[in-house]
């Protein structure tokens, strides 16, 4: 097996995009067992180079150990744990995900495989992990532990976990970032094949009375109906999902 050789890291940032969420299965050891194709596509990997190898070979070095101590603490466990990560891609770019884990177990309770799911994150709040980030990695370049300290000690003052610090940032509650990561593939375009909007029932009946079943020409109705109810549904979803995007990512500096 050839020795993996990370980029030299340049100050380029890839922009996510934020209806797409980047997906990927480890083991328990963190060993990249599948990565689906819009993590491929923002890494810039070939799929040969990154199966088998540790995930860790897309870590930024910016981002500080402590971060992933107690991300794989949790994990370790089989909890969940909303992070904010500075990824490096293989041409050397950038780019900011938060993340959410799965973890599935076998019949005796252990540990099979991670699943992550990441998306996007406002500019807004890249800047302040960011600084916090900055600081901590000075601090860790020095001593690991003191490092670490200092972490715990930040969130202590403030009172809360590091994962309820990333929900607080982001401004959302727990039930508000699974939406987002439910809130893919928005598609606001009416399918003007599948959907009629104006039916006159009137002239269906008068052209097809003599070749319809009034059975028949029920059927065509209710089937008209439902494809109203449909487009009704489709379109609410579609503003509410253009809502949520347009307050998450408002016009990102």
């Amino acid at each position: 097996m050839s020795k993996f050789i990370k980029p030299k890291p340049i100050e380029n940032e890839i922009i996510l995009d934020p209806s797409k969420v980047i997906m990927s299965k480890t083991d328990q050891k963190g060993i990249i067992m599948y990565a689906n194709d819009y993590f491929m596509e923002i890494c810039g990997y070939e799929e040969f180079e990154l199966m088998g190898k540790p995930h860790n070979v897309i870590r930024h070095p910016d981002m500080p150990k402590v971060i992933f101590k107690f991300i794989w603490e949790k994990l370790h466990k089989g909890e969940n744990v909303f992070a904010i990560v500075k990824n490096l891609a293989k041409d050397g770019s950038y780019y900011w995900v938060m993340t959410t884990f799965e973890t599935t177990f076998d019949d005796d309770g252990k540990i099979l495989y991670h699943y992550a799911r990441r998306k996007a994150i406002p500019s807004k709040v890249k800047k302040k992990v960011a600084a916090l980030y900055k600081k901590i990695k000075k601090i860790e370049n020095q001593d690991e532990k003191v490092a670490e300290k200092y972490l715990y000690g930040y969130l202590e003052n403030l009172g809360i976990k590091y994962d309820q610090a990333v929900l607080s940032l982001l401004e959302m509650t727990g039930q508000d970032l699974n939406q987002y990561f439910l809130n893919t593939e928005i598609n606001t375009n009416i399918n003007t094949e599948d959907i009629v909007l104006e039916i006159d029932f009137d002239h269906i009946e008068q052209k097809t009375k003599k070749e319809t079943s009034s059975n028949e020409i029920d059927q065509i109705k209710n089937k008209i109906a439902k494809l109203q109810e449909e487009l009704s549904t489709k379109q609410n979803k579609d503003q509410k999902n253009k809502g949520f995007f347009k307050h998450f990512f408002p016009k990102d500096d």
